[in-house]
């Protein structure tokens, strides 16, 4: 599996539209609506980067009112959710 981070930016008025049209593809889980620099930020769950590939530039950045997309690349996920499960599981 791997995971990417994506901050979008979006034509004035059209970001609503954009989040939309990026959360419905394939291999996006979420995207935010954020206040700063950047407009929108999506979350992005691929097999391998081929799959990637497909999501950003041939998905995201295709988006109606996307203008620009920097991707962040993740090595390692932390989350204090998977770590209560494990504990749950008697892993400790």
């Amino acid at each position: 599996m791997t995971n990417a981070i994506v901050l979008i930016d979006a034509e004035s008025g059209k970001a609503n539209e954009a989040a939309r049209a990026v959360a419905e593809i394939r291999g996006v889980r979420e995207v935010y609506s954020v206040a700063g620099d950047i407009d929108l930020v999506a979350v992005i769950n691929a097999d391998d980067i081929d799959q990637l590939t497909e999501i950003i530039p041939g998905g995201i950045a295709k988006v109606d009112g996307v203008t620009r997309t920097r991707t962040l690349m993740a090595f390692k996920t932390f989350s204090s959710r998977d770590e209560a499960a494990a504990y749950d599981l008697g892993l400790d």
